[in-house]
């Protein structure tokens, strides 16, 4: 199964200063975002591996975009995370299917290795929805200087029958983390925490 994709967007947010300190390099955040027809909006159905398959072709689509609009390679993205926004039409369930695991291996793919978990959020709501997309280094979950959150709101999306999908990767932690934890540099990447 394909996704219908009725629309897509890329949003890059750059922090140049922070509490009047310059941050060099800026801090950059790039949300890849698609909205979908929801295929199960307004009935229940109790095999959701159609949307699951479609999580999987989006990881793809979403981390390779969201990479892109941050102009790096993929091993230079430092965090991740993925989020979704179910219409009305739909059900919270339909969100948790889209977001599967499956939709994180093409994602870690586009990032090159990705040994922790992916943060995610799911909610439903209708056109103008805001999501906080959560982030976490995509190779050791202890790093605290990249425990952060992206907004993301597209104004017409999503509609009842569909499913807003973002994907959240970034070149950086915060723009002045100072809080202890592992930092970036210590990582080594084995089992998603360290």
């Amino acid at each position: 199964m394909r996704a219908r994709i009725r629309k897509l967007a890329t949003i890059v947010d750059e922090t140049h200063v922070e509490m009047g300190r310059a941050v060099s390099p800026p801090t950059r955040r790039a949300a890849a975002v698609a909205v979908i027809a929801n295929p199960f909006a307004g009935r229940y159905e109790g095999d959701l591996e159609e949307l699951m398959a479609i999580g999987e072709e989006l990881g793809d689509l979403l981390g390779r975009r969201a990479v892109a609009a941050l102009g790096i390679a993929p091993a230079q993205a430092e965090s991740y995370g993925k989020a979704a926004i179910v219409g009305e039409g739909g059900e919270l369930e339909h969100a948790a299917a889209i977001l599967h695991p499956r939709l994180g291996k093409p994602l870690r793919a586009a990032v090159e290795k990705g040994a922790a978990l992916v943060p995610s959020a799911k909610k439903m709501g209708g056109p103008g929805a805001p999501i906080d997309v959560p982030l976490g280094h995509k190779d050791a979950a202890y790093v605290r200087s990249h425990f952060d959150a992206m907004e993301v709101r597209l104004g017409d999306s999503p509609r009842a029958g569909e499913i807003l999908v973002a994907v959240v990767v970034t070149d950086s932690g915060r723009p002045s983390p100072r809080i202890g934890g592992l930092a970036k540099d210590q990582v080594e990447g084995k089992d998603g925490l360290r």
